[in-house]
Order: structure tokens, then sequence, then C-alpha cells
């Protein structure tokens, strides 16, 4: 069996080797082509032979494997016979099981197919009632709608209601071929018909009268057949397409030029341009299309803020919407508001697409930007007034006046004409339209403003304006402001330009003055830089006063505007300061020379014989009572701005007394007859700073230490200590200085003992201006006569030094 059972390897690997059953073992072997090949090699028997010993082997091969494997092949078809019977069963049970189901079938089937009749009966019949329910409905609402309609307007809600009704009944159905209702639908199709052009022509006359009962009648009626809504945008947007034909009508430069082109007729394509003769004539006709185009825009205005006053405050006498929530509540804007954008934004386009198509439109709406503004701003107007005015009426108007059904009055919110929103600035989106021809309008008055200014400033020049020259920039000025006082926003943009106009004459003028160092003597006569620079303050001056003068002849000028204008000529003023400012300086620098000679004179010299001085004041007072008389006459008379000098000089003189008190303490010796001397110098000095003020009182605090001091001249140490003007009026300091004076050589003045010049010590004054330093350089001074006095064993101080050291005391404490 082992021997049998290897066998087939080997034959089935011989057979495998032969050549003459390669073609056999191939998967696509086929019988014909086989046959067909060994018929044309001529070698059929050799081929018959080869294989009938090919099919010997395999018989061979067979058997062996069939006696190997007996027990395994007798199993398997035992296990056949034994699923044959199985299945057999499985048959005879799904025979049994097919033949019930065919029973059960039997007996649902009929009463399936008895309910679905039934059912479809019943849907008929139930589909029938609602039709003849409907018709019924139908009928009986068509006999009243047609005593409606006989009733007129005044039965025009409830027609509307009565079609409403027969809608809904109509909805959902298809009514034709109904021979009985056939004439009655075409009755209520006309009735409709005719019910919406009557509430129309309700509406329109309402809107157009402002008749609140019309208007709601319509609406109610409009509600009633469920197009109130699409109605009202329908309305809307009528009204806007009308203003859209008016507004490019307004602005057709055909029909603006229209009576030139009759004249003289132009080729076929030549564009429409007014003739320079006929320019004046297009300007009116332009001008009067838009004030014609303001009153449509008013008019439409007023009838949609009526409509929606309406709308607001009528309510469905049913259901009790008020009808403007029916309008609002897919979150749409009122219809105010959808109407004002749309006439806004139709402006801005329209605008822009005939000056961009024509030349001369653009530039009359930019030369004469102020008056087109003055038209939007009196339209503005018109529709708050308008809103005011129709605010009260219906809060005014009588429940007989007002329409039949209006129910329950709630408070009105304010339209946008009345209050402006945080996002949304009607007044804004209307002159939005304007602003590419106001900043054109602005430009080119800058250039009508900076063209006197630069045609009397030339290049090279050396001399400022005329005054005619500046009388012409001044009516320029005030030109520009009336014209623009149609609009506060318009204006402040003019007062900016005005600024920089007084900015660009500052400029100007600034160039023109003289800084070399003749500009500031004062020993000889005017020089000519000298000249000029009066020249230029009095025409800065002129020029100041001018525009201040248009300024507050100005009516209802914004404020902002005017402070605008204010700063610019603070910067005029402070240009004037700075002019003279130099000239200021050098008569200051000659004041105090003059008065630092004091020093150079004697007054250690005792009183005379008659009890006076032997003269009537010093030569350094003579000398400066002459210096100031000279520079008032010589240089300060030729300003014109007098109260502009006296504000000058007036410091100066203030000044000079300072100065005056300084060196006066600092005299030192200092006699009797001195003491006289120097009382006749304080009653000079009045007389010295006169033509440098208005009046001397003005001069304040100067003039009252000037007024105090002079008395303590005369007085002791121990009065001069407890008089009341100490402190609050003549400083500690000073009196502490002029104390000094009666001490003896060895206390030593704080100068003395810096070992410092008197101008050197009065520059350290000025430069130490608080009373707490001054003070402490007076101690060091006190301090250093103690410690002398010690070095030299000295048994006693000066009698003035305790009530000096008092006085240091007393001025110490003050200032804690």
């Amino acid at each position: 069996m082992e021997e049998a059972g290897a066998a087939p390897a080997p034959a089935l690997a011989e057979l495998r080797a032969d050549e003459c059953y390669a073609d056999f073992f191939r998967e696509d072997f086929d019988v014909k082509a086989y046959t067909s090949q060994s018929i044309h090699q001529a070698v059929i028997a050799e081929q018959l032979a080869k294989l009938a010993q090919g099919i010997s082997q395999l018989d061979k091969e067979l058997h062996l494997q069939v006696v190997a494997r007996h027990e395994d092949l007798l199993a398997q078809a035992t296990g056949i016979e034994s699923l044959e019977g199985v299945l057999q069963m499985m048959q005879t049970r799904i025979g049994a099981l097919q033949s019930t189901v065919d029973r059960i079938r039997a007996k649902i089937v009929d009463p399936y197919n008895k309910i679905v009749s039934r059912t479809a009966q019943l849907a008929k019949l139930q589909a029938a009632c609602d039709l003849l329910r409907r018709i019924i409905r139908i009928l009986y609402l068509s006999k009243r709608l047609q005593g409606q309609l006989q009733g007129g307007s005044r039965e025009i809600t409830k027609a509307a209601q009565s079609l409403n009704e027969l809608d809904y009944l109509s909805q959902g159905i298809d009514l034709s071929g109904i021979e009985v209702i056939e004439n009655d639908l075409l009755f209520i199709a006309r009735a409709r018909l005719e019910v919406e052009n009557q509430a129309k022509r309700l509406l329109e006359q309402g809107v157009e009268t402002q008749n609140p009962t019309q208007v709601g009648t319509a609406l109610q009626v409009f509600h009633n057949l469920g197009t109130l809504k699409d109605t009202i945008a329908n309305v809307v947007d009528g009204y806007c397409t009308a203003l859209e034909e008016n507004i490019r009508n307004a602005l057709d430069i055909k029909v603006l030029t229209q009576p030139s082109q009759t004249v003289t007729r132009g080729g076929p394509g030549r564009a429409a341009m007014p003739t320079p003769g006929n320019t004046a004539a297009f300007r009116a006709a332009l001008w009067t299309n838009l004030e014609k185009l303001m009153d449509q825009i008013c008019a439409a205005c007023g009838q949609v803020q009526h409509l929606q006053k309406v709308l607001a405050k009528k309510r469905d006498p049913v259901s009790h919407v008020c009808f403007i929530e029916e309008i609002v509540k897919d979150g749409q804007s009122d219809i105010l508001y959808k109407f004002w954008t749309a006439v806004t934004q139709t402006l801005s386009s329209q605008f822009q697409s005939a000056t961009d198509s024509s030349m001369f439109l653009k530039q009359a709406f930019e030369g004469e930007y102020p008056k087109l503004l003055r038209l939007y701003n009196d339209l503005w107007k018109r529709l708050q007034q308008y809103s005011q005015n129709i605010q009260r009426n219906f809060n005014t108007s009588g429940t007989t006046d007002l329409f039949a059904e209006l129910q329950q009055m709630e408070e009105d919110a304010q339209d946008i004409f009345m209050q402006k929103n945080e996002d949304y600035d009607p007044e804004k989106a209307l002159k939005d339209s304007l602003q590419q021809y106001e900043a054109a309008y602005l430009s080119k008055s800058l250039s009508r403003l900076f063209d006197p200014i630069n045609l009397v400033f030339p290049p090279g020049g050396r001399n400022p304006p005329s005054s005619d020259e500046l009388d012409s920039i001044i009516k320029t000025i005030a030109s520009e402001l009336n014209v623009a006082a149609v609009d506060p926003d318009l204006s402040l943009a003019v007062a900016k330009n005005v600024a920089k106009t007084i900015q660009l004459y500052g400029v100007k003028s600034e160039q023109l003055l003289s800084t070399q160092g003749d500009a500031s003597q004062v020993i000889g006569p005017l020089t000519e830089g000298q000249r000029r620079n009066v020249a230029v303050v009095n025409s800065l001056y002129k020029l100041h006063q001018a525009v201040l003068k248009v300024i507050t002849s100005q009516s209802s000028f914004p404020a902002a505007a005017e402070q605008t204008v204010t700063t610019a000529l603070k910067a005029v003023h402070d240009l004037m300061g700075s002019a003279v400012q130099p000239l200021l300086n050098s008569v200051g620098d000659s004041v105090e020379a003059i008065i630092i000679t004091m020093h150079q004179e004697d007054f250690s010299g005792s009183l005379s014989s008659s009890g006076k001085p032997d003269v009537p004041c010093s030569l350094y007072m003579k000398e400066l009572q002459g210096f100031i008389a000279r520079v008032m006459s010589d240089y300060f008379r030729h300003f014109e701005c007098f109260d502009f000098v006296f504000d000058n000089t007036e410091a100066m003189a203030q000044r000079a007394i300072e100065l005056f008190l300084r060196h006066a303490s600092l005299i030192r010796p200092l006699g009797e007859g001195g003491k006289m001397r120097l009382a006749a110098d304080f009653a000079q000095m009045e007389l010295a700073v006169a033509p440098l003020c208005r009046r001397v009182s003005d001069l304040g605090k100067s003039y009252r230490q000037l007024r105090s001091f002079r008395p303590l001249l005369f007085q002791t140490s121990e009065h001069i200590a407890s008089s009341p003007a100490l402190g609050e009026i003549i400083p500690f300091s000073i009196i502490l200085q002029f104390l000094f004076t009666r001490a003896p050589p060895e206390l030593k003045s704080p100068f003395q003992r810096a070992e410092w010049s008197i101008a050197r010590y009065s520059q350290w004054l000025d430069d130490h201006p608080s009373e707490k330093d001054r003070l402490a350089l007076i101690r060091g001074a006190l301090e250093a006569y103690v410690q002398s006095v010690r070095t030299r064993e000295g048994k006693e101080f000066a009698p003035v030094y305790p009530i000096m050291v008092q006085l240091l005391q007393k001025a110490m404490s003050t200032l804690q």
C-alpha cells in the first residue's frame, strides 16, 4: 500500500515531464485546436497510441487511490444518504407551513380590502362635507360681501375682512368646475380688486391730505386682506422711485441748458453745456430746480412720516396687534429709516454721477457750495419742524377726529428727525453727499484768502502792506465768514482757513522784522530797521483789531470757530511782543544802568542850614527822566497800538521802581542831607516813570512800595521795625538792607561781606527772587558781624543790630 500510495507522485511527474501531455495541463486547453493540430501534423496513429497509454496510466492511478482510501469513500457515501433524508423531512414541513399561511391570508385579505374601501368612502364623504361647508360659507360670505360693497368706504374694512375669510376658504382646494359658485368666485375676484384699488386710493388721498382717519381705514383694509407689509413696502418704494426720478430730472444738464439749445442748436452728438452768455441763466435754472427738489423731498418725507405715525398708533381691533409691529417683526427697520436711507443714498449717487458727467454742475456746486448747503439745512429744519407739528397734532387730536378703531394710545417713539441714534445720524447721512463739494470749496476758499496776502508780500519785499491792501485782506476774510455763516460746521471749517490765513500773515510779517543790532539801539534816532519793525507791528495790530471786529460782528458765530480765530490772533499778539522785545530790553538795560549810577553820587552830607536839599533832585534822576521822555518820544510814540505799548512799558516802569528801591536801600553812608535829596528823588521817580504808563497809580504794588518807603527814610530804626508796611507792602529784605546804612562800618552789607560789586549783587538778587534766599544772605552778614565782634572781644553790639535780628526772626517766621 505504501508503494501504491507513493506511486502517484512519480506517475504524475512522469506525465508532466512528457511533452505529449504538456498541452493537457494548460488552463486554456482547447480540444478542437489540439485535434486540428494533430491532424495537420499527420501523426494521428502515434498520438492515439500515446493517449491510450496515458489513459491506461491514469486508470491505474485511480484504482490505486480507491484501494488506498476505500473506507473514507464508503463513509462519505453513507453521509450523503442521511442528508437526503433530512432534506426530505424539511421539504415536507415547508409544505405544511405554506398551506397554513395560505389559509391565514384567505381570512385577512377580504376584511382588509373592505376596510380600504370603507376608508376611501369616508375620506370622500369628509372631503365632500368640507367642500359643501366651504361652498355654503362662500355663498353666505359672497352675499354679505355684496351688501358690504354697497356700503361704500364705510364698510370697506368689513368687506376686506370677508375677502380675507374667503381667501382662507379657497386655500389648499380647487374650487374650479363647481357651477353653483362659479359666478360667486368671479364676483369675489372682482370685489377683491375693487377693494384693493379703493383702499389704495384712500391711502394715497389720506397721506396727501394728512388725514389719519383715511390712512387708518386703508391700513386696516390691507391688514384684513393680509397684504399690509407688502403694500407698505410698495408705497415706500414708490416714493423712493419718484424721488430718484425727480433728482435725475433736477440735475439733467439737457433740461437745464434747453433754453440755450433752442436758440443755437448744435450738431448731433454735441455735448450739452451752457454757452458763455447763458451761464447765469443755467445756474438760476439749476438752483430753481434744486429748491423744487427739496420741496419734493420734504413732501415725500412728510407723507412717509405721517404713514409711520398712523402705523405706530393703529391697532387691529380683533388681535390688538399694533400695525408697526407687523412691519418690523422680522427684524426690519422702520419704514422712515428705510426711506431716508434710500433717499440719502440716491442723492449721493445721483449728485456724484451728475457732476462726473458735467463740469458745469461740478463748478456750480463747488463754487456756490454754501448755497447748496443752505438748501440742505433748510430741508433738515423743515423736516424737524414737521416732526414736531405732526407729533403735537397726533397727541392733541380728539378720538372723533382720529379714526374710530384707534385702540390703546401709546407714547410715540421719536422719529429719526427728532433724535439722533448712536449708530446712525440722519443729518450726517443727508450731508454726506456734499463732502466732495465742501472739500473743493474749502480749498478754493483758502486760495482766495491766501492770494491777497501773497500779493502784498512779494518776494524780496521789505515793507508791510499798506492800509488799502490790509483792508482788502480783511474784506476777503469777512466775506468768507459771512458766506459760511449758513452752517456752524462750515463756519468752523472756514474759521480754520482764516486762522491759517492769519498765521501766513504773521509768518510773512516776521520775515520783514529787523533783528540786527540797530533794531535795539536807543542812543540815536530811529534807524531804518526800527522804522520797519514799527510799521510791521502797526500792521499786525491793525490786522488783529480788524479781524476781532469781524468776529464780534458775526451773528451766531460758533464758539469753537471763535476760539480757533482767537487762538490765531493770540499768536499775532505774541509776534508783536517778540518784535518790540529787543527794544524793550535795551531800554530796560539803559534804565538800570542809569539808576545804578546813584552810587556814584554822595549822599553822606549833612543837612544844610536852610533845611532843604541843595538841588531838587540828583543828577542820575535828571538823566533817567530825560532818557525815558526821549525814548517815549523818539521810539514808542510811532506805535499806533497804545494799549499794547503801555502793557509792555508798564512792566518796565514796575522794574524801574523795583531797581530804584533796591539801590536806594543800598546807599551807604547816608547822611541827613542825603536823606532829603533821596526823598526828593522818590518824588521825582514818580514823574520819571509817568510817561511809561497810563497812570502811575496803575502800577499797583510797585507804586505802593515807592510811596511807603519814602517816609521810612526819616524814621528811627525802632519805628521802622514796627511799621505796618513791612512784609505786606515792602519786603523784609529791602528794609534789612536799608538798616545796614545805619550800622557802623564793621557791620558790613551782604555784598560787602561777599566782596561783590553792587552790580553783581543786584544781578544776584534778580537771580534769586525768593525772599527766603535773600534773608539767608542777610543772616550770613549778621552772623559774620557777631563773629567779628567776638574776635576783637567787643563789649557790645551796634544799637541797630538787635533790631535787625528781631526783624530777621519776624521775617523768617512769616515764611514758615
